[in-house]
């Protein structure tokens, strides 16, 4: 009876020390199709570091370049997503990107969503990183918005799905549909309204992606590979017309996180967030006023 009882407890009150995010209770990914990589992107760069085989993309950086590619059409919002897979090892200063922009299309005063994995060095895990930047924030004097994340699971081992959600009222990050962060709109200033493209790169960022510029890419782990799969859109494109209705992550009729999604999130902040620019005393934060503004 006694061990009855406990297994009931567990059940009905599970631990939030857990090793895995408790449900969000909702699966968004399997709401949108599927797409071919051939069908949905192009190659933008570094055409000879990419590789499509049965619509999975693998790509590469080397000493003599990396890749990227590009969504075939910008949009205006939608649900944007692969399954990525990273490489083990040392990967200091190697960046692998899942991101929108529209950096193409405003050069020097460009919006940007990021998903970039910030790699590593021997033993310690990937730092996942989430970004915002609004007309202009990210070019010049750079203004962050960065959340970043150490994940439950070790990136490197298989493929996991990667998501941004992007409406008109907000922004939320996804991992394998556990919402992990929430940008919502509080000003005009403080949120990317232009269309943008979707995109995904592997480059060598060594001035700062891992621990602030410490450690360096080095060309004797090379290639530095990532791979892609599973992309999964949907939304409304540049060209869709002004009825065209933005999709959600959610299954409640206003289209805001549920309160299981919401527990799995302050979930994943509870013991998963690494950094939160919000919180960073040595930030100005009068250039960030969503912090402090509700």
């Amino acid at each position: 009876m006694a061990i009855f009882l406990s297994f009931l407890l567990i059940l009905l009150f599970p631990s939030a020390n857990a090793d895995w995010p408790p449900s969000p209770g909702y699966w968004p990914s399997s709401k949108f199709r599927p797409m071919s990589f051939n069908k949905g992107f192009r190659n933008l760069w570094g055409p000879g570091h990419q590789r499509v085989d049965q619509n999975a993309l693998t790509i590469w950086l080397d000493r003599t370049s990396g890749s990227g590619f590009k969504s075939v059409k910008p949009f205006r919002s939608g649900y944007f997503g692969a399954s990525i897979k990273v490489q083990p090892g040392y990967t200091a200063g190697v960046i692998t990107a899942f991101y929108l922009s529209n950096n193409e299309a405003h050069p020097g005063f460009h919006d940007e969503v990021d998903i970039d994995f910030l790699g590593t060095t021997f033993g310690k895990p990937y730092t996942l990183q989430t970004n915002v930047y609004i007309r202009g924030s990210g070019d010049g004097k750079i203004i962050g918005r960065e959340m970043k994340f150490h994940l439950w699971f070790d990136p490197t081992k298989d493929f996991h799905h990667y998501a941004i959600l992007w409406s008109p009222r907000e922004i939320i990050f996804l991992v394998d549909d556990v919402p992990i962060r929430r940008y919502p709109k509080k000003s005009a200033a403080t949120f990317p309204l232009r269309p943008m493209w979707v995109y995904g790169s592997i480059w060598d960022a060594s001035s700062w992606a891992t621990e602030d510029g410490k450690y360096k890419a080095d060309y004797r782990y090379q290639p530095f590979v990532a791979k892609y799969t599973n992309f999964r859109a949907g939304g409304c494109s540049a060209y869709a017309p002004a009825w065209c209705r933005p999709v959600s992550v959610s299954p409640s009729r206003s289209g805001r996180l549920t309160r299981q999604q919401r527990r799995a999130m302050r979930w994943v902040q509870r013991y998963h967030m690494v950094y939160n620019y919000c919180r960073d005393p040595k930030r100005n934060h009068a250039l960030t006023p969503e912090c402090w503004t509700k």
